[in-house]
């Protein structure tokens, strides 16, 4: 039914993440590159720092919550579509924000998913 991957990206840098202006214009890039299909989206900034932003898919669903005080990112991308897309999506991320390190899983959902791990750096 589709391909669920959570994305935990560590030693990023704080001002990449802090404020909803800048990963805003970054994330509106990359579910477009993707491949991703928007239907709206929703941000929060918090302060003094860190940002939550949705993006409601045609094929599910994007999210992003930032600590920018711990240079952390948590990424959900879920993807009933093209599976490529959610790889997609968290690679450009990946390149753009250069963490030190992410954890990743990939969940197959419907009837036969299964959950891998894949702790990449």
């Amino acid at each position: 039914m589709g391909i669920h991957v959570i994305a935990e990206f560590f030693g990023v840098e704080p001002w990449k993440i802090s404020r909803v202006d800048t990963l805003r214009e970054l994330i509106d890039k990359i579910v477009l590159e993707s491949g991703l299909k928007p239907i709206t989206s929703s941000y929060h900034q918090f302060e003094p720092q860190g940002v939550s932003g949705f993006y409601l898919l045609r094929e599910s669903h994007f999210s992003i919550h930032t600590w920018p005080e711990f240079r952390y990112a948590a990424v959900d991308v879920f993807s009933c579509g093209v599976e490529e897309t959610a790889f997609k999506a968290v690679e450009l991320l990946k390149k753009d924000l250069k963490p030190k390190k992410i954890v990743k899983k990939i969940i197959r959902r419907g009837p036969v998913g299964k959950v891998k791990d894949d702790d990449s750096s």
